[in-house]
């Protein structure tokens, strides 16, 4: 039997990688003629560089960079040399996570050392992109990432504007003339699976700036600036669409994408399955395996494991998925090619025993063992 695994990561326990390579065991325990092909899976979030560089075997690069607080921050990207692509997590360098509570603020927090990677990874050769931007602290629009690449958001004294969402309040003109001359050769896929728009009760703003730390005060404000910034970048730019699905992503950093570079927004899953060809595995396979930490309702509307089960169906194939936990609204999964789930807990544990990584690894590896021990009791029945 063929098993194709590709399980995204058990996050803050096993990386997509140790996670498959953990089932594998289990299938190979249960009869050791069982093949079995381990393929990375992300959805464009966390684990997507990793993934990704893995798969297309890549190369990592650490770099320190101006992080979301104006402070350095290092910051790790990959590189794949044979397509001249760069892999990136937005959140790598502007992320919620590199700020403590207390600092959270998204007024003056800042995309620069976004614009900082792009600018370092050009250096290197690359001219493709696939960017995750989703987990930000920031909420300026993209400035600080075109500011990188040298665009100019000046205030009217003909000065770059302050970092921040704040920094939009002074903006009085937009300069394209120290721009890279490389970025017009780049072309880039953003990884983008929501759908506000940059200003209004569906913007950025008012949807996300909680979560960063904004005040009623400050959702109106920062709303009121970007405004301002769309129709002044309107003025020059014909591809400036502030109500274009996804450009509100991650404070407006995908307005600034599909505004100022050669950019398109896409699933992120979809993006991670073009890119690994992971339907080249799965095509003759006998079953898939998939899952993630937490399978529920949310899982069935588009996240990883479903598009696993999609490009299967395609192929009659199968379809079984592991999780950390389920929940009861779990059964959509079943609706949208997931032919059975399992849940890994074996014992009542704590969350933070659950987690453990070698507390994680052995149960999926004894869940999976278990599992296609029936299987191989079933015979081929069970698979017809």
């Amino acid at each position: 039997m063929k098993a194709v695994i590709a399980i995204d990561s058990l996050k803050g326990s096993l990386s997509s990688i140790e996670a498959g390579n953990a089932v594998a065991e289990g299938i190979r325990r249960a009869d050791s003629r069982n093949l079995t092909v381990v393929r990375p899976l992300a959805d464009g979030g966390e684990g997507t560089v990793d993934a990704l560089v893995y798969a297309m075997n890549g190369e990592m690069q650490d770099i320190t960079v101006t992080g979301p607080l104006g402070t350095p921050v290092h910051c790790t990207y990959g590189i794949i040399r044979d397509t001249g692509t760069a892999v990136l997590e937005m959140s790598g360098a502007a992320g919620i996570t590199l700020i403590p509570d207390e600092k959270k603020n998204p007024l003056h927090t800042t995309t620069y050392g976004v614009g900082e990677v792009i600018k370092d990874a050009i250096s290197k050769g690359c001219r493709r992109f696939i960017i995750g931007i989703g987990g930000s602290a920031t909420n300026d629009g993209g400035a600080g990432m075109l500011q990188a690449l040298g665009y100019g958001f000046l205030d009217k004294e003909g000065n770059q504007i302050p970092f921040g969402s704040k920094g939009l309040e002074m903006l009085k003109s937009i300069t394209d003339t120290d721009v890279l001359p490389e970025l017009t050769e780049c072309q880039f896929k953003i990884a983008c699976d929501v759908t506000n728009i940059l200003c209004g009760e569906a913007g950025c703003s008012a949807v996300y700036g909680p979560q960063k730390g904004a005040t009623p005060e400050m959702i109106r404000q920062m709303d009121q600036w970007l405004n301002a910034y769309a129709s002044l970048a309107q003025q020059t730019y014909p591809k400036a669409n502030p109500d274009q699905p996804g450009t509100g992503a991650a404070g407006g950093l995908g307005f600034a994408f599909l505004t100022f570079t050669n950019a398109v927004l896409e699933s992120g899953i979809r993006i991670v399955l073009e890119e690994t060809r992971l339907e080249d595995s799965i095509k003759d396979a006998d079953i898939v395996i998939t899952g993630e930490g937490r399978l529920d309702g949310q899982t069935a509307m588009g996240k990883a494991p479903v598009g696993v089960a999609g490009l299967a169906k395609k192929y009659g194939i199968p379809v079984i998925a592991f999780a950390g936990s389920v929940t009861k609204d779990a059964s959509e999964c079943n609706k949208n090619g997931i032919d059975a789930f399992f849940p890994i807990l074996r014992s009542i544990t704590t969350l933070a025993e659950a987690m453990e990584p070698e507390h994680a690894k052995n149960n999926l590896t004894d869940t999976a063992e278990q599992v296609f021990r029936l299987l191989a009791v079933k015979g081929a029945s069970a698979l017809d």
